[in-house]
């Protein structure tokens, strides 16, 4: 073949269409050389006979050049002679150096389908916005036990119909009844019809996993959180629990408590046992009337005008005046946790909640931030020597005033050092701090006379109870010993106004 790149092609040879090293730069400078090849190519009759071919394949019949069907030829499989037996057409001329792709026209830009186009595979749904839908077969089992529940209850279930529905067929805790009945009755009719419950449990909850379908019950439609509610239509007790409850699971401390904290909480698992267990005493976690009394009645103390409020001054009382002016007042600077009290100078029942739960359990990871937090005056999350220093002073001056053998800080520091075991013993750092069982008595020992007192003593009723209970956190055996207290004081006020009050009734807190 003979090409004048500044003019026409002289002759084409079919087996230039076997040749592999073309160059590229011909190509590129003259773009009209591709199209005529392509153009001459089409031409030959060996193209002719390829292309009828490739169209009897296709159609199912026979086709001659010119456009009119061909009787009397039978369609043939056979490639044109150009191309070696049994092979396939040859691949678009490239370049010896790094493969360069050329465009040409293919089977496609003739109407055929290529025979090496892949085929598109089908790719099952695998996001739905509202929940994937359930499989028939689970669909099918809870559609008949719904009906067994709404058999014979034509326009629906009132209210207290509905508790069974929730804990049979919904697998909740039977106290989630009423709030999952007015999730589904919007219109507030009083009735949940079987229709209602079908499209809201079947078609929205069912293959949720249990902590999102706790979740989106409980929260507000346009939330993402959980909040607490409003606490002045709230029994004291209600409310107590909730406190309780985005104390230990809303670690985030923002008052919204997010599914993902649900998901990481212990909460679903305690609500489970306080609907199976009938003397809810017995569930610690959250919802035991005991703990919710002692709490109650230890404000109730020292609430000394019965504002439902406390000052500084009530809170140096805590505790048989446990505590040091210099640790209250950074409690009341609000440096671990801001009030929600919105009275200047004032700790509200929230608030003392917060302090109880981390003073009498200073085993927990929230308690150790809490009072981290109150010793790192300078807040750059580390505690140093002066910072401890600063807190053990008054420590040190108090048992001086009650006659008591004082212990110097720098043997406290060594015993704190040997307690903690920080990785730079010049500062202790959060990690640190959580990294040791000792840690609470280490808080103790900077502010808390009394546990201070305690802790050297080594109280073997205590370490009795540690032993026997080894299940039993720091805040439940507090719980227990205040709640026997507050029951002999409140037994023998009974007797002393002549009544017989029966210690296995749960006391009545002082509202």
């Amino acid at each position: 073949m003979d090409l004048d790149f500044n003019g026409d092609i002289t002759c084409l040879d079919a087996e230039l269409l076997q040749i592999q090293d073309v160059s590229p730069l011909a190509i590129k400078t003259n773009p009209y050389v591709a199209e005529k090849l392509f153009d001459q190519w089409l031409s030959l009759p060996e193209t002719n006979s390829l292309v009828k071919s490739l169209l009897n394949n296709k159609g199912g019949g026979p086709l001659n050049a010119s456009g009119t069907a061909s009787t009397n030829t039978a369609a043939s499989n056979t490639l044109p002679s150009m191309f070696p037996s049994g092979s396939t057409p040859p691949l678009s001329p490239r370049s010896s150096g790094s493969p360069r792709i050329i465009k040409r026209a293919g089977p496609s830009a003739l109407g055929l389908k290529s025979v090496n186009e892949p085929v598109k595979e089908l790719i099952p749904q695998f996001y739905f916005q509202n929940g994937r839908p359930p499989p028939n077969e689970m669909k099918e089992r809870c559609l008949f036990r719904i009906n067994q529940f709404f058999y014979g209850h034509v326009d629906g279930l009132q209210i207290h119909e509905f508790k069974p529905v929730t804990k049979e067929i919904c697998k909740l805790p039977s106290f989630f009844s009423s709030v999952l009945f007015k999730k589904i009755d919007t219109e507030g009719a009083g009735i949940v019809t079987r229709d209602a419950f079908v499209d809201y449990w079947i078609n929205r909850m069912l293959t949720k996993d249990l902590a999102t379908q706790l979740f989106t019950i409980l929260k507000q439609p346009e939330n993402r959180h959980l909040v607490q509610g409003t606490p002045e239509f709230q029994e004291r007790y209600a409310e107590t629990v909730i406190y309780r409850i985005f104390y230990y699971v809303n670690r985030a401390g923002n008052s919204r408590l997010t599914l993902k904290e649900l998901r990481r909480s212990n909460l679903i698992a305690a609500m489970q046992h306080a609907d199976e267990e009938e003397d809810i005493n017995k569930v610690l976690r959250y919802f035991s009337y005991e703990h919710f009394y002692v709490i109650y009645c230890k404000f109730w103390e020292l609430d000394s005008d019965h504002d439902f409020l406390i000052d500084k001054e009530n809170l140096i009382r805590y505790g048989n005046h446990a505590l040091t002016y210099r640790i209250v007042d950074r409690i009341f600077s609000q440096v671990p946790r801001k009030f929600t009290s919105k009275v200047e100078g004032k700790m509200g029942y929230e608030d003392f909640v917060y302090f109880i739960l981390s003073e009498e359990d200073k085993s927990s990871d929230l308690s150790l931030e809490y009072w981290f937090k109150c010793i790192d005056l300078d807040g750059n999350e580390i505690i140093t020597r002066n910072e401890m220093q600063f807190f053990y002073e008054e420590q040190l001056h108090r048992m001086e005033c009650m006659a008591q053998e004082p212990v110097l800080f720098e043997d406290i520091l060594c015993q704190i050092v040997d307690m903690v075991h920080p990785e730079d013993e010049s500062y202790f750092t959060l990690r640190d701090i959580k990294g040791s069982r000792l840690s609470g008595s280490v808080f103790n020992i900077l502010f808390n006379l009394n546990k201070f007192m305690a802790f050297e003593s080594r109280d073997p009723f205590l370490i009795r109870q540690e032993r026997e209970n080894p299940n039993l956190t720091e805040w439940d055996r507090f719980a227990h010993r205040e709640y026997i207290r507050l029951s002999m004081e409140e037994d023998a006020e009974d007797a002393s106004n002549g009544s017989d009050n029966n210690w296995d009734e749960p006391l009545e807190a002082p509202f």
